[in-house]
């Protein structure tokens, strides 16, 4: 099943939201190595992804090498699943996290600068930036674009990982919503739990 083509583009980030990826091997054996790096998918990642084509257009977007993401795009995205697109490092900018520096009062390089994922770039590609969502586990990467963003905990290759299966029901919630925008969504987690993750609730919960 397709979602169609006026739905909300849904923005995945891939390291520590959809995978774990590091050059040394866990207490368990990886899914699959990739490029010099054992690959731990995250739990339930198949079904998430093919329940979101069915109410979302879907995207990747990461902050890893470009060869590297279509690497693993190619390795854990269900073939017959479409893509708007997959971006990589090169569509990133690389910036000063000017909010960081300000809640550490101090400026360190190696801490406070960063890649940062720029919406106005896939704005430029015709999409409506109220019909955009994306995921990340790193705030820091949508500081430009917090309004769009929904943020996960950081996957480090757990076996029982139940994130995605939270975030898939979350998710849905949003799929007819006009302007995601106007969706508080910091506390995706606990709506979820209060209000059945009703959209009508989340816009009541911020006044709209």
């Amino acid at each position: 099943m397709t979602a169609p083509t006026d739905s909300i583009l849904l923005i995945l980030d891939l390291d520590e939201t959809l995978v774990h990826a590091s050059e040394k091997p866990l207490a368990r054996e990886a899914d699959f190595q990739a490029l010099g790096y054992f690959v731990y998918v995250r739990p339930h990642l198949e079904p998430f992804l093919r329940e979101c084509a069915a109410h979302f257009r879907l995207a990747i977007w990461s902050a890893g090498a470009d060869k590297y993401v279509a690497e693993l795009v190619k390795r854990i995205v269900p073939p017959e699943l479409e893509l708007d697109f997959v971006w990589g490092r090169s569509r990133c900018t690389y910036g000063l996290d000017r909010a960081g520096v300000q809640r550490d009062g101090f400026l360190d390089p190696d801490v406070h600068y960063g890649w940062v994922k720029k919406l106005r770039k896939v704005k430029r590609r015709g999409y409506r930036l109220e019909r955009v969502l994306i995921v990340d586990d790193t705030p820091a990467k949508c500081i430009h674009n917090h309004g769009n963003a929904i943020y996960v905990r950081e996957y480090e290759g757990e076996e029982h990982d139940t994130e995605l299966l939270d975030l898939g029901r979350y998710l849905k919630t949003l799929a007819d919503v006009d302007n995601v925008r106007c969706i508080e969504k910091r506390s995706w987690r606990k709506q979820l739990c209060q209000d059945g993750g009703s959209a009508a609730s989340l816009l009541h919960a911020k006044g709209v």
